[in-house]
């Protein structure tokens, strides 16, 4: 069993679909405010606060083939 990163609760990994879900020791699926917060904490850039500089350096590392 792994433990979740955010509250520390055990959870285990389940294959749903193509995605992987942690489920609680009960079945439930693990869902817990401390992530929620997280999530919501992200710093979000917001495209106008980019300068056309910027985002030409950023579309070049994306199309750069390796």
């Amino acid at each position: 069993m792994s433990k979740c990163r955010y509250c520390n609760k055990e959870i285990t990994w389940m294959k749903e679909g193509r995605k992987n879900v942690p489920v609680e020791g009960d079945g439930t699926v693990h869902t817990c405010q401390e992530r929620k917060d997280a999530i919501k904490s992200f710093k979000k850039i917001e495209p106008t606060t980019l300068s056309p500089e910027e985002i030409a350096k950023y579309e070049q590392a994306i199309n750069k083939k390796k």
